[in-house]
C-alpha cells in the first residue's frame, strides 16, 4: 500500500525537496551546504515517511525514479539560487538509469556552473555494489566540478581499497556513531576509528544526526569539519 502511494505521488508530482543545513563545526552560523531530502506527499498532502519505503525501493526501478525526482528538484533549486550549494542523494545504480543520467547531463549543459555547487551523496553500501560503474562516472563528473560524498560512513563493512580508488571528497559519519558519543566511551573509540580512517583516505568529514551540544563539542574536538542535525535545524521546504 505504501509503495502504491509512492508511485502515485511520483506520477502526480506531489513532491517537495526539504533542505537541511550542514554547518561548519568551527562556526555553526556558517552554512557549508544544504542536503536535499525528497518528500513525497499522499492525497491529503501529508508526507509519506521515507523510512516506510526507502529500504524497499533500493533494488527496484521505483528507487531510480525517486532519485530522478530528487535530482530534478535539486537542480531547479540551484538554478533559482545559483549561490546555494546542495547535496542530493542517489543510488549508484541510478547511473545506469537513462532518465536520471540524461537529467544530470542536460542540466550541466544548460547551467555549466551548476556542477560546482552540486554534491552527489551515495551511501557506502550502494557505492561498494557497483564500483566498476561508479568510478568512471565519478571521474567524468569531477571534470565538471561535482563533488562526491560517502553517506553512512562507518555503519557497515568498509572496503578500504575500493574507497581509496574511488576517492570520495566527503565522508559523512553515520548517525549511529554520533548518538551520545560524548557520553559513551565505547562509542567514542568507534567514532574516532571512523574519523581516523576518513582522514587517512583524504576525505573531508561531516557528522550526521547531531542533536545535542555535547555531541557537537566532542565531534569538533575530534576533528570533524562540518555538522548536520536537528541541533542546527530540521529539513524544511523553506530554508
Amino acid at each position: 500500500e505504501t509503495l502504491s502511494m509512492v508511485e502515485a505521488a511520483l506520477k502526480d508530482r506531489r513532491m517537495r525537496l526539504a533542505f537541511q543545513p550542514v554547518v561548519y563545526a568551527a562556526d555553526a552560523a556558517v552554512i557549508g551546504f544544504f542536503e536535499g531530502f525528497i518528500r513525497l506527499l499522499n492525497l491529503r498532502d501529508q508526507v509519506i515517511p521515507a523510512r516506510d519505503f526507502m529500504p524497499a525501493v533500493e533494488q527496484r526501478q521505483l528507487g531510480r525514479e525517486i532519485d530522478c525526482a530528487a535530482l530534478q528538484l535539486g537542480i531547479m533549486a540551484m538554478q533559482r539560487n545559483p549561490h546555494v550549494r546542495v547535496s542530493i542523494n542517489m543510488s549508484a545504480r541510478s547511473i545506469g538509469y537513462r532518465p536520471w543520467i540524461e537529467t544530470l547531463r542536460r542540466a550541466l549543459v544548460d547551467s555549466p556552473r551548476l556542477g560546482a555547487n552540486l554534491i552527489l551523496e551515495i551511501n557506502e553500501a550502494s557505492a561498494l555494489q557497483v564500483p566498476d560503474v561508479l568510478k568512471p562516472f565519478m571521474t567524468e563528473m569531477r571534470k565538471l566540478g561535482i563533488v562526491f560524498a560517502l553517506d553512512d560512513f562507518g555503519a557497515g563493512i568498509t572496503s578500504v581499497r575500493l574507497l581509496q580508488e574511488m576517492g570520495f571528497e566527503i565522508a559523512k559519519i553515520d548517525g549511529s556513531l554520533v548518538k551520545n558519543v560524548d557520553r559513551l566511551p565505547q562509542g567514542q573509540s568507534t567514532a574516532r576509528a571512523a574519523i581516523a580512517l576518513a582522514q587517512e583516505l583524504g576525505m573531508y568529514i561531516v557528522a550526521e544526526a547531531v542533536e545535542t551540544e555535547g555531541e557537537a563539542q566532542w565531534l569538533r574536538e575530534a576533528g570533524v569539519g562540518c555538522l548536520q542535525g536537528y541541533l542546527f535545524g530540521p529539513p524544511t521546504v523553506t530554508p
